[in-house]
C-alpha cells in the first residue's frame, strides 16, 4: 500500500506565526500523521516571522493567479527542528508586513485580506489538482482563509485531483467579502458575478448552492460546499454549528451535509505542554511531586506583585478578550470572586473596554488581582503550571486547548458546558468524584452567578485534602495526545479515498 500523501493548507502554524489554537493544530495534527507513517506537509504564507526562522529553496517561480495581483514563489524547506516539510508562498506585497498575520499593529483588519487568502486557496487547490511535484491525496483546509481551495478543486479540468476536507475551527469568522474586492484586482467596483469572474470561478459558483452569502462572498461557505468532509474540533461542536445558536447563518447548509460532517475533538502537545520538563516554569514537577507545583505559585506571586497567601487559590486565565470568551461573565462578579478568597491571574487582550475594565480592577486590588496585557509564550506556562484553577467561561468553544494544558499542569479547570469543554472536562459530581473520573468543575447557563457558584465549588473541593489532589490526578492521567485524533484523521481520510 503506497504513503498516504496530506497537504495541510493553513494562515498559520506554530512556532512560525500562531494567534491562537489554529496555529498550534497546525504543528501538532501533521507531526503526530507523519509518526502514524503519513507523508504530511504543511502550506502557509510567508510573513516574515515565517521567512525569519526558515531556510527556504525556490520550487516554482513567478506564479501569476490573479488579475494586478503580483505574481509569487513557491519556496519549500522544513519546519524548525526538521519535523516534517514545509511549503512557503512567497508575496511580499502580500504578506511582508509588520503586524500579525490578518491585523496591523493596530489590530486593523488588513484591507485586502480577501486577495492575500485567495492567493493561499489558489495554490492550495493547485497542490490538490496535481500541478506541482507534491501530489496529495488529501488537501487538508482550516477555516476560511484556505475555504476556496475546495472550490478551486472542483472547478479545476485536473484528470486527477487530492480529495478536500475543509476543517472549521471557529464558526464565527467566515471571511464575508463583497463588491469592493474589485479593487483589489484593479477593476472598478462592480457587481458580484465580474469578482467571482476574476477569481477565475465560474459564474454558476455564485449562487445559494455556491459560495453566495447574502449577496456577498463568503469562504467559509465555499469550504463548506464544496469540500468532500467537513471536519470540526470537537464532537459536541459538530452538533453545536448545526443549529441557529452557533451556525451563524450556515447550519442550515450543515445540516445537510451532516452525514459528510465528523467532530474529531482536537489533542495537544505533550511534549511542548509537560510539567515534568517544561523550560518556561521555574520548578518542573510530576504527579508523585505536586509540592513542587507550589514553588511555582509563589515564584509567580511575586513576579506579579501578588500577596503571598498559601490559603488563597490562584485561579489563572489566558484568553482573547471576547464576548466569546465570557469574559462578560467574569468581570460582574471579580469582587464576589475576590471576597472568597481568591486570587485572579491574568493574561489577553482584545476588547479594549473589557481591556479597560479589568485592568481598573487590578490597579483597586494589586495584591490580589493580576491583569497582563498581550500574549507571552513563557508567561503562559507559568500561569498554567501556578495556578491551583484555571477558568474557561466560553459562551462557545470549538475545541480548546488550554483546560487540556491545565489539567496536564495538575491545575483543575473551570468551565462553562458547551464544545469541546464539555467533551474534555468531568464536572465533579458525587457520582464522578466517587468513580474517580471527575476532573474539573461546570456549570450550564450563560450567567454570572452561575460561574460564581462554580468557583464556590471548586473553592470548597480545594480546601478538602483527601479530594483536590485526587482531582488532579485524574486530569494528569488522562490521555490529551494527539496520538487517538490523528488515528480517526487517518481513517477518515482512508474511506473518502476508498470512496473515490
Amino acid at each position: 500500500m503506497s504513503t498516504l500523501r496530506v497537504l495541510f493548507a493553513t494562515s498559520e502554524a506554530y512556532p512560525l506565526a500562531k494567534t491562537g489554537g489554529l496555529g498550534d493544530v497546525s504543528y501538532a495534527l501533521p507531526t503526530a500523521l507523519r509518526q502514524l507513517g503519513v507523508d504530511a506537509r504543511l502550506l502557509l504564507p510567508g510573513y516574515p516571522s515565517v521567512m525569519q526562522q526558515l531556510l527556504l529553496i525556490e520550487v516554482h517561480e513567478n506564479l501569476t493567479l490573479f488579475p494586478s495581483v503580483e505574481p509569487v514563489r513557491l519556496l519549500a524547506g522544513f519546519m524548525p527542528g526538521g519535523a516534517y516539510p514545509v511549503y512557503v508562498i512567497d508575496g511580499p506585497k502580500l504578506y511582508a508586513r509588520e503586524g500579525g498575520p490578518y491585523q496591523d499593529a493596530a489590530g486593523n483588519e488588513w484591507p485586502d485580506n480577501a486577495v492575500r487568502f485567495a492567493v493561499l486557496s489558489k495554490i492550495a487547490a493547485m497542490f490538490g489538482s496535481h500541478q506541482f511535484l507534491f501530489k496529495p491525496d488529501i488537501l487538508h483546509c482550516n477555516d476560511w482563509q484556505t475555504g476556496l481551495a475546495p472550490a478551486f478543486l472542483a472547478y479545476s479540468q485536473a484528470r486527477q485531483r487530492a480529495m478536500s476536507v475543509m476543517s472549521v475551527h471557529n464558526m464565527a469568522y467566515q471571511g464575508v467579502f463583497g463588491p469592493e474586492l474589485a479593487e483589489l484586482f484593479g477593476q472598478s467596483r462592480t457587481d458580484m458575478i465580474r469578482v467571482v469572474k476574476l477569481l477565475g470561478l465560474p459564474e454558476s459558483s455564485f449562487s445559494m448552492n455556491g459560495l453566495e452569502y447574502h449577496g456577498k462572498m463568503s469562504f467559509l461557505k465555499a469550504g463548506l460546499h464544496y469540500s468532500d468532509w467537513i471536519t470540526t474540533v470537537s464532537p459536541t461542536y459538530a452538533k453545536d454549528i448545526q443549529t441557529e445558536a452557533f451556525g451563524y447563518g450556515l447550519q442550515g447548509l450543515l445540516a445537510t451535509r451532516s452525514h459528510q460532517l465528523s467532530g474529531i475533538l482536537n489533542g495537544i502537545d505533550i511534549d511542548a505542554w509537560n510539567p515534568v520538563t517544561d523550560r518556561y516554569i521555574v520548578k518542573n514537577y510530576s504527579i508523585d511531586m505536586l509540592a513542587d507545583k507550589d514553588e511555582n505559585k509563589r515564584i509567580l506571586r511575586g513576579k506579579l506583585g501578588l500577596e503571598q497567601a498559601p490559603n488563597k487559590p490562584l485561579l489563572g486565565m489566558i484568553t482573547r478578550l471576547t464576548y466569546q470568551k465570557g469574559i462578560d461573565l467574569l468581570v460582574p462578579v471579580i469582587p464576589d470572586i475576590i471576597h472568597e478568597g481568591v486570587q485572579l491571574v491574568l493574561l489577553g487582550s482584545g476588547d479594549k473596554e473589557l481591556e479597560n475594565r479589568l485592568k481598573q480592577y487590578a490597579r483597586l486590588l494589586p495584591s490580589q488581582i493580576s491583569v497582563t496585557l498581550g500574549y507571552d509564550e513563557q508567561l503562559s506556562h507559568q500561569i498554567i503550571a501556578a495556578s491551583d484553577m484555571f477558568l474557561m467561561p466560553s459562551l462557545f468553544e470549538p475545541c480548546g486547548l488550554t483546560q487540556m494544558y491545565s489539567m496536564r499542569y495538575g491545575t483543575i479547570p473551570l468551565v462553562r458546558r458547551t464544545g469541546g469543554l464539555a467533551d474534555t472536562v468531568i464536572d465533579a459530581t458525587l457520582a464522578n468524584i466517587q468513580n474517580h473520573s471527575a476532573t474539573g468543575f461546570v456549570f450550564e447557563e450563560e450567567d454570572s452567578q452561575q460561574l460564581l457558584s462554580c468557583i464556590q465549588r471548586a473553592l470548597k473541593a480545594f480546601h478538602r485534602k483527601d479530594l483536590w489532589p485526587a482531582l488532579q490526578s485524574n486530569g494528569m492521567t488522562h490521555d490529551f495526545s494527539w496520538h487517538h485524533s490523528a488515528n480517526e484523521y487517518v481513517a477518515l481520510y482512508q474511506r473518502l479515498l476508498i470512496k473515490n
